[in-house]
């Protein structure tokens, strides 16, 4: 198969555990792109919380917020907004529960609840800086991805009651809300029908459950050495630890570099 274009998710796959970006990755995503192929970020992260990345590595071509906001070389191609009454069910019920959420625009995003623990935890996670309040954000922009903040033992009561959203875990306390089958594979699609290029043409690396999709579409799926266990089984490759030069090892293998 003659592979075209090489997706990367971002933390735990670009992102090593010191949540940096290995020399070995910049030098080898480098000289894919010297080679002549196509490297685009595919992440759960928003344009903004990706932006320092995509510079360091002189990438233009984004799938963000899990597929729901994609972009082509600064042209937004496909996007897909959270309907507005859904969000305000869903805060209206998170509110009864004492469940926080945060809301992303493309252009910013804003908790509704000040300084809970779980909000500042979850973006120390990812070490960025923790959003500031606004009341009902979702009336003032499209919302592309939310941040409904509970653990999983209480998760049920809003996947079964609130079923014209896709929830996607990625932390113990914090499930992404996104449009109706959202996911990395939908915004990949979008943007490979843009390329005029087939899922089997495409590669894809990722270590969490939010890529489950994405590696089962694209032609050739790459689960990090790191990846959670749930999600190995939807790979066709398994390269190194991303502390153990997994992304240059696993272009290697491919013949790509």
């Amino acid at each position: 198969m003659s592979y075209q274009i090489v997706f990367f998710d971002i933390d735990g796959t670009l992102l090593n555990t010191d949540h940096i970006i290995p020399p070995t990755t910049i030098e080898a995503i480098h000289q894919l792109k010297r080679n002549g192929m196509h490297v685009a970020i595919a992440t759960g992260r928003s344009p903004y919380h990706l932006a320092d990345i995509a510079r360091q590595l002189e990438i233009d071509t984004f799938v963000s917020f899990n597929g729901s906001y994609n972009v082509h070389q600064g042209q937004v191609i496909h996007h897909t907004p959270l309907d507005m009454q859904t969000l305000n069910n869903l805060e209206s019920i998170a509110g009864e529960n004492n469940h926080p959420m945060v809301f992303l625009s493309a252009e910013s995003c804003y908790a509704n609840t000040e300084d809970h623990p779980h909000v500042l935890e979850s973006f120390d996670f990812l070490q960025l800086p923790s959003p500031a309040v606004r009341q009902q954000y979702w009336k003032e922009k499209p919302i592309y991805q939310a941040f409904l903040y509970c653990n999983e033992s209480e998760e049920r009561p809003y996947i079964e009651n609130y079923r014209e959203v896709s929830y996607v875990r990625w932390h113990p306390q914090v499930l992404d809300v996104l449009p109706p089958n959202g996911s990395k594979a939908r915004g990949i699609e979008a943007l490979l029908h843009h390329l005029g290029l087939r899922p089997e043409e495409a590669i894809a690396f990722g270590d969490g459950l939010n890529d489950k999709e994405m590696l089962s579409f694209v032609g050739m799926g790459v689960a990090m050495g790191n990846a959670h266990d749930e999600l190995k089984p939807y790979a066709d490759m398994l390269t190194r630890h991303v502390d153990d030069d997994g992304i240059s090892f696993g272009l290697k293998k491919l013949g790509l570099i």
